[in-house]
């Protein structure tokens, strides 16, 4: 097993995550933003050459016994972020990748969020904003992320903001285990609904 499934594993198994079945995940953001770097750095432990994302690439990771998620990571192309509406329904947990050191998108990352969450099909679904690239010179903090997103005025929703760098795997871990804990919260919420 790699470090980052490691990682992931042990920082899994200090809790129980239930019943072992499969959640559907939703990998979004802009363009260039890392998704698709990230999902094959969790899945394959490795870096991958990536081309832009025409359509989606969807992929089932088990980082330990009992978490498993179907992971959707669809393109960011402009063209393309208007069929992310077809994805949504079912949707468990959305990760939303953001390129921390492009700071002339993030209102564009924004407003594409916004979009995404104010959905009824995305109704409460947990939200994990990965703050992508922070290696890179001049990224924003995750704080900054946070503010430039307006996640501060989400109130029907959990959510957690992890810097991460997807090439070396720093915060990958950490996002993951934090979209299994807000995950396995929200699928015991509607159980009762």
């Amino acid at each position: 097993m790699g470090p980052i499934l490691t990682r992931i594993f042990d920082a899994l198994t200090a809790f129980p995550m239930g019943t072992g079945e499969d959640s559907r995940v939703l990998m979004l953001g802009l363009d260039a933003a890392g998704k698709t770097t990230i999902l094959y750095k969790v899945k394959l432990n490795e870096n991958v050459h990536t081309i832009p994302t025409i359509g989606f690439n969807v992929e089932t990771l088990t980082p330990v016994n009992g978490v498993t998620f179907t992971v959707f990571d669809v393109g960011g192309q402009g063209k393309i972020r208007a069929l992310w509406r077809h994805y949504y329904i079912n949707t468990q947990g959305l990760l939303f990748i953001v390129d921390s050191a492009d700071r002339s998108r993030l209102d564009e990352a924004k407003e594409e969020f916004h979009g995404i969450i104010e959905s009824p099909e995305m109704d409460r679904v947990p939200v994990v904003v990965v703050a992508n690239k922070q290696d890179l010179p001049g990224a924003l903090t995750t704080a900054e992320i946070a503010d430039g997103l307006d996640l501060h005025k989400l109130k029907d929703r959990k959510w957690f903001v992890q810097g991460a760098c997807a090439t070396t795997g720093d915060g990958i871990c950490e996002s993951m285990v934090e979209l299994a804990r807000l995950v396995k919260e929200f699928k015991k919420s509607r159980k009762y609904v």
